[in-house]
């Protein structure tokens, strides 16, 4: 049988219904698994996985395969994204989807620039711009609430939402940090090395 390389994949990730843009851009092999992509995003973008998550390619469903919680048929089927590699779903796909937070509907745009030999380097960040928002602020439009609020002082909500946000800025993205978390998130396995008699 013969095996089949892995291809390298250059994302670009674009957080939906956000302006200016938060966007990361990061090189990935179709090899991973859903489950490691995910790891791969939450570090590039700044999530801290609290959340649930799931995948959409075209009509195909990824995510966690948990058992539905009120008997067969009462969610959408989906493939398990522990068992599910990127080449299974993606084929030729120049597009796909992550959902991630069902509450806050964070979706992110996922393009796929081109497919090239797979260099051995594992997943990486290469670029993006401005900070992650923080967790369960609301969604797209919490989060415009929040900006708008945070640039404006005199506002009766501005010191508790300032406390509450800590020290995040929106147009600051630490891509050294992001990138050592991408590097850190998934561990490819090394060949083995023949043992010696």
């Amino acid at each position: 049988m013969e095996q089949i390389s892995a291809k390298l994949l250059p994302l670009r990730i674009t957080l939906s219904n956000i302006d200016p843009p938060i966007w990361r851009r990061l090189l990935v092999t179709d090899d991973l698994t859903f489950a490691q992509l995910h790891k791969v995003i939450q570090a590039a973008m700044g999530w801290e996985d609290y959340h649930m998550h799931e995948f959409e390619a075209g009509k195909v469903r990824v995510g966690d395969a948990t058992p539905d919680p009120f008997g067969p048929g009462s969610v959408p089927r989906l493939l398990s994204e522990k068992k599910t590699r990127l080449s299974d779903v993606l084929g030729n796909r120049r597009k796909f989807r992550y959902w991630y937070d069902f509450g806050d509907d964070w979706w992110h745009e996922i393009a796929i620039e081109k497919r090239l030999p797979d260099d051995g380097l594992g997943p990486r960040l290469l670029a993006g711009e401005r900070a992650c928002p923080p967790e369960d602020c609301g969604g797209p439009w919490g989060y415009a609430n929040l900006l708008e609020i945070l640039a404006d002082p005199g506002r009766p909500e501005y010191e508790e939402l300032r406390e509450w946000a800590g020290d995040f800025e929106p147009e600051r993205f630490d891509l050294e940090a992001a990138a050592k978390a991408v590097q850190k998130s998934v561990r490819r396995k090394k060949p083995e090395k023949a043992k010696i008699k």
